[in-house]
């Protein structure tokens, strides 16, 4: 159903080539905050990549969960350092640190979409010291990937949800449009498509457009670019007419009137954007794509442990200070229960797999 334009390259290690280089021109990506991951790294590599019999899960009793933690914590990261889920895991790993009186190192393992960081894990010890974070892109691999060589359904177990981050649809400031309904009417015209960029082909924000088109009937043309940043640089510069991006990374230019926000696709008005109303309200009840960011550990960690890192993280979470730091750097709080988190992780693979199904979205 969804046009999109030729891609340039073709493949890049399992990950579609982005759109023209040209309107990505400007981004930069940031060098890890942590060498000390190094040296955990190298001291964990047994742990996080040769011991898919996960020996030694049942030492870890109830007991010992009463202690935990007693060495240092790696947080696998699923994207390259400087982006919005390393900056928030970077985050609540200082948090952690100061909270649990061990080291909380982030490690960055990046490609194929997350799909190699979230494989790490899941062949990592089930001990609670190797947890990945990650955000909703690992429910929606599974729909796109069929060939992987480990099951999100069954290799990890959710923890908890840390935050929620909603996208937004945006629309240059010299077009016509000032409502989601004026983009979607362009759409349906017999003129020209509008042209509209994401974030990369299978993102969150790419569902997003998605989900809008299929329940509108409208048609725009799918512009992918490699990141929410070289996709705001391209409708700045007029190269597309809308972006569907986070709405944290697009809040300076919609503060200096650079761009013109239509809808965010959260359930909710989101804190961030209170005046923009959400996709829900404005002809499509119940449509909601929120992107979560989740903390998840190895199958056969123990549920004692699963639950002290969820008590643990959740009361960092909702403590006054950090929900401020939480909403400064764009984002809604999460700190669900375990179980909770889990179901909508399961969700989420449910329904992301029947949309990319639809869409046709493959890599094998």
């Amino acid at each position: 159903m969804l046009a999109t334009v030729p891609l340039c390259a073709g493949l890049l290690a399992g990950v579609w080539a982005p759109a023209p280089a040209a309107a990505q021109a400007g981004a930069t990506q940031a060098s890890p905050a942590r060498v000390s991951a190094v040296q955990v790294s190298a001291a964990r590599t047994s742990a996080t990549e040769s011991n898919p019999a996960k020996i030694g899960a049942a030492r870890a009793s109830a007991d010992e969960a009463g202690d935990y933690p007693r060495q240092p914590i790696v947080l696998v990261v699923t994207f390259p350092p400087g982006g919005g889920t390393d900056m928030l895991a970077r985050r609540l790993a200082a948090w952690m640190e100061r909270d649990l009186g061990q080291p909380v190192v982030v490690e960055n393992r990046a490609g194929a979409s997350g799909n190699i960081g979230a494989r790490s894990v899941a062949r990592a010890q089930p001990d609670g010291y190797t947890l990945l974070v990650a955000n909703s892109s690992y429910a929606i691999n599974p729909g796109v990937y069929r060939k992987l060589d480990f099951s999100p359904q069954e290799d990890l177990i959710g923890v908890i949800n840390i935050a929620f981050v909603p996208s937004v649809v945006v629309a240059a400031a010299g077009t016509p449009w000032n409502t989601l309904g004026e983009a979607l009417r362009a759409g349906t015209d017999q003129g020209r498509q509008p042209a509209y960029a994401s974030c990369g082909n299978g993102t969150p924000q790419h569902l997003a457009a998605e989900q809008i088109q299929e329940r509108s009937g409208a048609h725009w043309l799918h512009v992918p670019y490699r990141g929410c940043g070289p996709a705001l640089a391209g409708v700045l510069a007029g190269n597309v007419d809308l972006a569907v991006v986070t709405a944290s990374s697009a809040l300076p230019h919609l503060r200096a009137g650079t761009l013109k926000p239509l809808a965010v696709t959260s359930p909710e008005r989101s804190p961030l954007l209170p005046d923009v109303p959400t996709v829900a309200e404005q002809g499509m009840p119940g449509y909601e794509l929120n992107q979560w960011h989740g903390l998840l550990a190895p199958a056969g960690t123990p549920p004692a442990i699963i639950a002290r890192l969820n008590s643990l993280v959740g009361a960092i979470l909702r403590r006054p200070d950090k929900l401020r730091a939480l909403a400064e750097m764009g984002y809604d709080p999460g700190a669900d229960s375990a179980a909770a988190f889990q179901d909508r992780v399961q969700r989420d693979i449910v329904r992301f797999g029947a949309l990319t199904e639809r869409m046709g979205l493959r890599v094998d």
